[in-house]
């Protein structure tokens, strides 16, 4: 950052918002260049409130990707991830919605009234790439900026990177004029360890969404580092036996194509060798289970 202006210099954190499935976290991977934040096609993908640090000339922007607000509040997984997205509303300097192209559903409303009003606003139009006519658009744009007065509506592709420069320089020129909290070269607050067991969710939640959409979580249980190499080993959680059988599969063909993905993906983010060891247990009802929710980090 030799060539920033410390008295320009601007740093703040940005809430990345939207109901469920809009592409929050494969934009904050985009903005990143790094896959930090699990994506994937079913709802409440995102179940943390995630950390992503950009870090440009002018500025350093902390992304707080977090989970879809949605209107289901019956399980106790359920209201806990309202409450953290609400609150890294509330926490944050900037908030962008995250919505999807020609889409915009009560859920979209609802986040948008979660959003404070003193607070700079943006809406970030998402998968504009799956839209061929872009003039069909002109008439959604128009109908949010006279309903919803943004601060400043803007057009992505995550999945393209089409639109995140001009994503980026609108957000850091409302951050607060403030010295970089972070080193330039750091991505995430996040442990390598955190990390590790969201990527093994994320492939539970690739593979088997369908038929175990909600009911497992990842904890890791040891984190070594040997030569070259780490050593993880991981407890898969689900709620009852049949689940657990799914999750294994025939021969335990499941478990390995879970663990040879994660693995890979483990390699590439982490830059080394990883051994990963894989069990599944079950804990009745974790998702409703206040001390559970604790123990695997949803809860502070």
């Amino acid at each position: 950052m030799a060539d920033a202006d410390p008295a320009d210099f601007r740093c703040g954190t940005v809430a990345l918002v939207g109901r469920p499935n809009v592409g929050k976290s494969t934009l904050l991977n985009a903005l990143l260049g790094w896959h930090l934040s699990i994506a994937g096609p079913k709802p409440q993908t995102t179940r943390h409130r995630i950390l992503g640090i950009l870090t440009r000339p002018q500025g350093q922007i902390l992304f707080v990707d977090t989970p879809g607000i949605h209107r289901s509040s019956g399980r106790a997984l359920n209201r806990q991830l309202n409450r953290a997205a609400r609150q890294a509303i509330a926490e944050a300097d900037v908030a962008v919605q995250i919505v999807e192209a020609g889409r915009w559903t009560g859920e979209d409303t609802q986040v948008w009234n979660a959003l404070d009003a003193q607070r700079p606003r943006l809406i970030a139009i998402n998968k504009i790439d799956a839209i061929k006519e872009k003039a069909l658009l002109l008439p959604f744009i128009e109908r949010i900026g006279t309903e919803r007065a943004p601060d400043a509506v803007l057009l992505v592709s995550a999945r393209r990177r089409d639109g995140l420069d001009a994503l980026v320089d609108a957000l850091l020129a409302r951050l607060p004029v403030a010295p970089p909290v972070y080193g330039e070269d750091e991505l995430t607050d996040r442990s390598e360890r955190f990390v590790a067991g969201e990527l093994v969710r994320e492939q539970l939640m690739l593979r088997l969404g369908q038929e175990l959409p909600y009911a497992a979580t990842v904890e890791v249980s040891d984190f070594l580092e040997e030569a070259e190499r780490a050593v993880i080993h991981a407890t898969i959680w689900v709620e009852r036996e049949s689940q657990k059988a799914i999750v294994i599969g025939s021969g335990a063909a499941q478990l390995k194509a879970i663990g040879s993905a994660a693995r890979a993906a483990m390699h590439k983010a982490f830059g080394r060798r990883i051994h990963l060891q894989l069990v599944v247990r079950v804990r009745a009802n974790w998702a409703d289970d206040e001390a559970a929710l604790k123990r695997f980090g949803y809860v502070d």
